[in-house]
């Protein structure tokens, strides 16, 4: 809403959960009703994956995807790739290591395919439990050791463990997640040279990231 306005859009503001939705109307009905008020744009964030596709399809305005379930987000993808780009002048060439929830993340699929057209490198992370069976068809590899995956990059973009979509036990607890996987000061100063640290947020502190390394001069998470 606040880039929307800044860029001297207006807005109207609307939440499915105090809608007609909840009373049983469908999608398509809706977003119709909402366009017989001559909107142009309609930003859609969504639970179910293809929703803002679906609506592309059978209404007459712009669809931007705000995240669609656990399948693509784009606009956070521009985003990060945007602040790289403010960071290092260029993505292109750029080595971009994702780790943590690639299974369950919008924000990795969408960040693998626009780095990756941008010019970038670009390999995971985590638990092979929480990697996605098709990554050899994203032209992604798959590093198993943390600190292995932290000297080969440029930019580490730390993903939370999306607990709210995971249906069964991925790995045995967080504590041996953080332990294993989690971006501390103490690995970041081990390595032999000095890296940036993103992460799209919320962050849950001491499990995929440690406060020290949230708050460092290594992260531009506020920037991003």
């Amino acid at each position: 809403e606040l880039a929307e306005k800044r860029l001297s859009a207006d807005v109207i503001s609307f939440s499915s959960a105090s809608s007609s939705v909840k009373k049983g109307e469908t999608l398509l009905d809706t977003v119709n009703n909402i366009l017989a008020m001559k909107v142009d744009i309609i930003v859609l964030r969504h639970p179910n994956p293809g929703a803002s596709v679906f609506l592309s399809r059978n209404v007459n305005a712009k669809i931007i995807n705000a995240g669609d379930g656990t399948h693509e987000h784009p606009t956070q993808a521009l985003l990060d790739s945007y602040s790289i780009r403010e960071k290092y002048g260029k993505v292109e060439g750029k080595k971009i290591l994702i780790v943590g929830d690639i299974l369950h993340s919008r924000v990795a699929l969408s960040n693998i395919y626009c780095l990756k057209k941008l010019g970038a490198e670009v390999k995971v992370c985590g638990p092979s439990s929480l990697m996605p069976k098709n990554l050899g068809s994203l032209g992604v590899t798959h590093f198993s050791d943390l600190k292995e995956a932290l000297e080969w990059c440029d930019v580490v973009n730390v993903l939370r463990i999306q607990l709210e979509r995971q249906d069964v036990n991925y790995f045995p607890s967080l504590r041996e997640y953080a332990m294993v996987f989690g971006v501390d000061k103490k690995i970041l100063d081990s390595l032999n040279k000095e890296i940036t640290v993103m992460h799209p947020g919320p962050i849950n502190r001491g499990v995929e990231l440690s406060s020290d390394v949230a708050d460092s001069k290594h992260a531009i998470i506020l920037d991003q």
